[in-house]
């Protein structure tokens, strides 16, 4: 007997703390497509323009060319047609759509491939990350390093003062910390 494989899409979400390499690791994801010689497109919210206004920028430089959108919903002013690969990073900046465009662009047979922030400075889930971690085939979780005591950190500590949800920065206005050096309102844990 012959048994036929359907190609199905699936959905891949890299979250984490700042600082613990989300974009490294989406666009390494990305080159392999490439290598592969996959049809692919980056996309990233216009907002985000710390490193590049288009490019998607890790903190260590690494790039990829990235188209930026104001809102999720534009990506479908794209042809992704013969697209095989999706990559959407910072997706914690769009909103509750992201979910619906990711699942659909899965539905259509395509690798989605979000990374984003799971939680807030304040330590709280952040926008569409748990929805998305919920229908995703693939969680990766990454870990910076704590800044206090070296060990692995899953939350970004805000260190200028500032009560805004949305402070788009790098290692001036954030740190990576550990549970135990993570202290949302600035005042020590105890």
């Amino acid at each position: 007997m012959i048994v036929y494989f359907q190609k199905i899409g699936t959905i891949e979400v890299i979250t984490g703390g700042m600082f613990s390499g989300k974009t490294e690791e989406l666009i390494r994801r990305v080159k392999r497509a490439q290598i592969a010689k996959q049809k692919l497109i980056v996309f990233k919210p216009a907002i985000d323009t710390r490193y590049d206004d288009n490019d998607v920028v890790s903190h260590s430089k690494s790039y990829f060319q990235a188209y930026p959108l104001q809102k999720i919903e534009d990506i479908n002013s794209y042809n992704l047609d013969d697209i095989e690969v999706v990559a959407i990073d910072e997706a914690q900046f769009f909103g509750k759509e992201i979910v619906k465009v990711c699942e659909s662009l899965a539905e259509q047979g395509k690798r989605v491939i979000v990374a984003g922030l799971d939680l807030d400075y304040m330590g709280r889930p952040f926008g569409s990350i748990p929805d998305l971690l919920a229908v995703a085939e693939h969680v990766t979780k990454t870990q910076a390093i704590c800044t206090i005591c070296g060990n692995p950190a899953s939350r970004s500590q805000r260190i200028i003062a500032s009560n805004e949800l949305v402070v788009l920065g790098s290692d001036a206005q954030y740190e990576p910390r550990c549970r135990l050096h993570f202290h949302p309102e600035g005042e020590e844990k105890k």
